[in-house]
This record gives C-alpha cells, structure tokens and sequence, in this order.
C-alpha cells in the first residue's frame, strides 16, 4: 500500500540579524512601569532598539535619543543584593531608568550614548583602552551615517519662503536650514523669534569645507554633519530653538475626479456631506440654478411630443413640413368631416403608452369609418374625437394637395 505524503515544508525565512554599535542585556523601566523588564538591546545610531532576545531580528521596542538631555547615576542602595549598577537616561518628555548586571556595562552603555550624542568619545567615565577603542570606531561610523543623511527641517526652499513658513506654521518650529544662496554648496539657517510681541528673524550662514561644515558665527564652529549644525543652534540657544518639521496635511473632505456629463471635461468634485434633515446632493455636486424659461426662448424649443387624448379636449397632432407620399389626391375632406391619419403615421407620431378608446357620443353611430375611393386599397380609420378642424389645419391639407399634383 503506497503511502500518501503530504507537502514538503520550506524553511521560513531568516532575518538577518541587525548590526549595533554596542548591544548586550539591559533592564527596562519606564514612567508607565512597575518594575523592571529586562530585554537584548542594542544601540544603532540614535536609536536604542530592544528585542525579546538575542536572537531576534524584530525590535518590540525602540527609544529615540533626538530628545536626550543628560544622563545620571543613581546612588547605591544600602542593599548588598543592589550595588551601583542603575543610571537614568533623561530626555526632553520623559525619563527611563536601566539597571546593568555590573559596573562595566554600565559605563559601557553610558560611553556609548554619549559618544553618539554629542559625537565625541568621553573621557570622564572608567573605561579601558579597548573600550575607547570601540566607542571611537562606533563614533567614526556615526559620523559617516550623519554625512549622508539631512536632517528633516532641511527644506529646499528661499530666503523668503523660508520666512513665510516659519510665520505660518510658529507650531511646527521656529528654526529651518535651506540652501545657501551664493550657490557654493552650503546651507543657511533661519530662524524666528518673538520679543515683546516683536518677531525677531535671523540668518546664518554655514559654510561646506569638504566633510566639514562651519557655522560662520564670531567663533566658528566646525561640524562633521547638518544634524551637528542644527544640534548646535539647539544646545547653545538652551533649547529655545526647536527644528522645524511640518505636519503632513490630511484631507477633510471626500472627493473624486469625475467627467462632466455636459461638455466630457474632468472635474474635481467634493460632494457636501448629506443633512439630516434635508435632501440628500445629487452626486454630481452643487450645480447652478437653471434659467428661467421666457416666452420668447420657448419658442426656439422643439413643439412637444402629443398627448394621449382624454375626456374634455381634443389633441390634433401636427404635421411636418415634408409632404407625404401616399397621400391621396382624388378626395381632400371637407372641414366638417373628421380627419383620416394613416395608420404608419399615426403609430410614428403617438408616444409607446398605450391609449385608451374614447368613447362614442350618442350622435355618432359605427359608419363613422370610411373607406376612401381611389386607386388605393388602404383604409383609414377616422378618429371619432377629431370632429372641429380649424381653418389654419384646412389650409395646409389644401396646399399640399396642391403640392402633389
């Protein structure tokens, strides 16, 4: 008996794992927590990035150090079991306490969010030779990813324009770098202030020497990066200088593109949202009010199409200005005779509704149908309700009579 097998199982891809500047195991507290988590984190630019375990590729979490203010060891319990192995990060909106299995690590992690933060190796915490060594070579690849990357309120834009942001959005930051305008490849940085009620706007020019940026104050200040630059307007104006980001704006109102039904061209069209108590909007959107209909524009319009009779009036339906071709000539009636229609017209000219008979009157008896004498052996039927002819009707069966022969 052959053995069914079931379908082969392909190995499920493996990330690859992803390269810090320093990582080992380190325990967690935030604002939010009760006690301690402990995580694999590691540091990879100005992001620390926390993992479950070490052999994870997926982050469960991750701390941005943008907002870092400083950092701070916390005194040693007089426990045994707790020596000096904690240290606060403290950032602009928020702190986090860690706590390292031993001193080493815990000047090690301090090393390196110092060395990525203020771009120099610190020379004030106990380490030894090899690990100024790896905070120098992690300091030396920051500044390379610094280099190729621009800060997010870089913006490629004019002096002028530049102003005008910066007055239109106050909330978005009230510091943009842009282009520098002598077209030498360095930038300018803008900014604006308000003094008692008095907007304040400066510029300053960074000149770009190769790798290296100097901001040309009365001091000049070389930077390895733009994000230096726009670090150091932050840290020696006390955080009064904020980046400026612009918040991406998001429509409020649905719409869509829709082909005009008049003349085919496109249009954007917004339709209202539906009131609750009034009417719902046509798809098509608002359009203007139509023109009021006047004697005269009516006479230019198309004559409407016949009636079905009814019990009081009597409806003629009118006919066209091309004469006829199987009228015939021998007998024209005579006004008080009821007028006799071919069945193919009368069907071209009546609208599809089914019509209802009228009615005879008393008078009329059933020989009010004729035939007509003549070469031709087609009858008509004469309408019991087209007695009255005017004389206006009479005169042009009589011209086109005349018209035949």
């Amino acid at each position: 008996m052959a053995l069914i097998r079931g379908p082969l199982r392909t190995p499920k891809p493996k990330g690859v794992l992803p390269i810090h500047y320093h990582e080992n195991f380190l325990e967690k507290k935030g604002p939010s927590d009760r006690d301690y988590k402990k995580f694999w984190a590691g540091l990879q630019g100005l992001t620390i990035y926390f993992y479950n375990s070490n052999r994870d590729f997926q982050p469960v979490e991750k701390l941005d150090l943008g907002a870092f203010v400083k950092l701070t060891d916390e005194a040693p319990c007089r426990s045994s079991r707790d020596p000096a192995t904690h240290f606060t990060l403290i950032l602009r909106n928020q702190e986090i306490k860690f706590k390292v299995d031993s001193l080493e690590a815990r000047e090690m992690w301090k090393g390196f969010i110092l060395t990525v933060v203020e771009l120099r190796v610190p020379s004030n915490l106990t380490l030894l030779p090899g690990h100024l060594y790896m905070m120098a070579e992690a300091l030396a690849k920051e500044q390379a990813r610094r280099a190729l990357e621009t800060p997010s309120c870089f913006l490629k834009v004019s002096r002028l324009e530049a102003q005008l942001l910066l007055e239109r959005y106050p909330e978005c930051g009230n510091l943009l770098l842009r282009p520098s305008g002598d077209g030498a490849g360095g930038v300018s940085v803008t900014t604006r202030q308000v003094l008692n009620g008095v907007p304040a706007v400066r510029h300053y020019k960074v000149k770009h020497e190769g790798p290296t940026y100097v901001i040309d104050v009365e001091h000049p200040f070389p930077c390895t990066s733009l994000d230096a630059v726009v670090d150091y307007f932050v840290s020696h104006t006390n955080n009064a200088l904020v980046p400026f980001l612009l918040d991406e704006d998001y429509e409020k109102v649905l719409g869509y593109v829709e082909a005009d039904k008049e003349n085919g061209e496109k249009v954007w069209v917004a339709p209202a949202a539906p009131h609750p108590a009034g009417p719902v909007p046509p798809p098509g959107g608002p359009k203007p009010p139509l023109p009021v209909s006047t004697p005269e524009s009516s006479q230019d319009k198309p004559p409407p199409l016949p009636l079905p009779p009814n019990q009081d009036e009597n409806y003629v339906i009118p006919i066209g200005d091309t004469p006829a071709a199987n009228y015939v000539n021998e007998d024209v009636p005579s006004p008080s005779w009821p007028v006799s229609l071919k069945p193919k017209k009368f069907q071209a000219k009546t609208p599809k509704a089914p019509i209802m008979p009228k009615p005879e009157p008393r008078g009329l008896k059933s020989g009010m149908v004729r035939k007509v004498a003549g070469n031709s052996a087609q009858a008509f039927f004469l309408s019991p309700g087209l007695a009255d002819v005017t004389a206006e009707l009479e005169e042009k069966l009589q011209r086109r009579r005349a018209l035949e022969h």
